[in-house]
């Protein structure tokens, strides 16, 4: 029994005498464990840039909406309001806004042609514009959006990578010192487990970042695009009245 509790206790300094905070498991890592480590961290970083960038656009660009369906809404004339937001529209509604207003102006600079086949050209070349503008808008908004679904389905994987070769060297640690001892175990294991933890690290916050933001997108582009119809059909009633 005391043989036992002699063991232990000798057990349990060797195990006390192993650093095992984080910068000193990756110190003590292989280079390829090291790299592992280093993509992980940078993919994290990026992630949380990604994130923070996307969230604070979209919450920018609805107030900015809001603002300009109030103006768009409230009585005044539609040259007026092209006139203020100017050629440099600062979000996407009145970026679509102008592309439509620009080509309404410039067939009326030429003078309406009367024929109804003329304004349904003219109604079509509107929308197609408007379109054209939702989707270079949309795909300005989505950008980095696949990294952060790479990184979600990667970076556990990538972690695994790096956990399967800090045990496989654990276990050549045991065949060189033939030793079982947690003293020998315990910095390639910790090591393992350093890259587990740092791919979920990376990985959980791209899932739900990617899922949220989606849905966001979803949500604004729907938006848009219900601004898209409504203006169209604003300036269908005035190429009708223009007859």
């Amino acid at each position: 029994m005391d043989q036992n509790l002699v063991e232990a206790a000798a057990l349990a300094g060797s195990v006390d005498g192993v650093n095992l905070s984080m910068w000193s498991l990756f110190m003590q890592a292989t280079w390829i464990v090291k790299i592992v480590l280093i993509v992980l961290l940078l993919a994290s970083v990026w992630t949380w840039a990604i994130i923070i960038e996307k969230l604070w656009r979209l919450k920018r660009l609805g107030r900015a909406a809001t603002v300009f369906e109030d103006e768009f809404w409230s009585g005044g004339t539609l040259d007026g309001l092209y006139e203020q937001v100017g050629q440099k529209p600062i979000d996407p509604m009145s970026a679509i806004f102008t592309a439509a207003m620009r080509e309404w102006r410039r067939t009326a600079a030429r003078g309406f042609d009367r024929s109804q086949f003329s304004h349904a050209s003219l109604q079509q070349r509107i929308d197609r514009v408007m379109q054209v503008s939702l989707g270079r808008e949309m795909e300005q908004l989505e950008r980095y959006m696949t990294f952060l679904a790479s990184v979600g389905s990667t970076a556990p994987f990538i972690g695994l990578f790096g956990t399967v070769y800090g045990i496989m060297n654990s276990f050549q640690s045991i065949a060189v010192t033939k030793q079982t001892s947690l003293a020998v175990v315990a910095p390639g294991i910790a090591e393992a487990l350093f890259a587990t933890a740092l791919g979920l690290v990376a990985a959980i916050p791209a899932v739900v970042a990617y899922n949220k933001i989606s849905t966001d997108l979803t949500r604004y582009a729907s938006r848009l695009e219900a601004f898209a119809h409504e203006f169209s059909g604003i300036l269908s009633r005035q190429l009708e009245e223009a007859e």
